[in-house]
C-alpha cells in the first residue's frame, strides 16, 4: 500500500507491508456471520492491492497474480455465499418491518455487474503476465480503482445493514446450515474443520 506525502505538490509513495490473502481458518465457518465479516476484511485488503496495482509505475506480475488469483477463486465463493444461501436464508426470516428488500436486490445487482467487471480485471492482469508488461494499461488501472471504489461501497453497507440483520434474524439451524454448505463449498469435512 501506498502512502500519499502531502508536502509536496507531486505524489510521494511510500511502501508499507502488502496485506497477506490467505486463507481464513476452517474453524471459523462455525459462525459463518463472522467468517463472511472476515472476509470483508481481506476482500478490504485486496482493494488497497488494486489501488497500489494502479498508482504503481511499473507492473508487477507477482501483485497481479495475487489480485487475479483472489478474484477467481475467493471472492467468486464469496459472492455464491451471499447469493446462494446468505440473501435466500435472510429474505425467509424478513419481518414486515424490516425493509431491506430494495437493499439486497440493490446488492445483487452490484454482484452481477462487479463480476462482469472482475472477469475483465483477471482478463487484463492475466495478459498484463504472459506478455510481460512494463506498465500497467491504463484501462486496467481505471477498471482496478473502478472496482476497488465500488466494492468498498458495498461492504460497507453489507457491514452496516445485511449482517447485523442477519445475526437477528437467522435461527440457529439457519446459521449451521449456512456454514455447512460454506464448508462443503469449499472442501472443508464438517467434523475436524479441515480441508478434504
Amino acid at each position: 500500500m501506498f502512502v500519499r506525502s502531502v508536502m509536496t505538490k507531486k505524489p510521494q509513495y511510500r511502501k508499507h507491508p502488502r496485506p497477506v490473502l490467505g486463507k481464513l481458518a476452517p474453524q471459523l465457518l462455525k459462525t459463518p456471520l463472522a467468517y463472511i465479516l472476515a472476509d470483508h476484511h481481506r476482500q478490504r485488503e485486496l482493494f488497497s492491492l488494486c489501488d497500489e496495482l494502479a498508482a504503481s509505475n511499473v507492473f508487477d506480475a507477482m501483485l497481479a497474480g495475487t489480485i487475479a488469483t483472489f478474484l477467481e477463486t475467493e471472492m467468486e465463493l464469496h459472492v455464491v455465499d451471499e447469493e446462494e444461501d446468505l440473501f435466500p436464508m435472510l429474505r425467509r426470516r424478513l419481518l414486515p418491518g424490516d425493509d431491506v428488500e430494495r437493499i439486497m436486490g440493490l446488492l445483487s445487482g452490484e454482484h452481477a455487474a462487479d463480476e462482469a467487471l472482475a472477469q475483465e480485471i483477471v482478463r487484463g492482469l492475466r495478459h498484463g503476465i504472459e506478455t510481460k508488461a512494463a506498465t500497467t494499461d491504463p484501462a486496467l488501472c481505471n477498471a482496478l480503482l473502478t472496482f476497488a471504489d465500488r466494492q468498498r461501497r458495498h461492504l460497507a453497507v453489507e457491514n452496516a445493514i445485511i449482517i447485523p440483520l442477519a445475526a437477528r434474524r437467522l435461527s440457529k439451524k439457519d446459521t449451521a446450515d449456512l456454514g455447512r454448505r460454506m464448508a462443503v463449498r469449499r472442501g472443508i469435512s464438517e467434523s475436524a474443520g479441515s480441508r478434504k
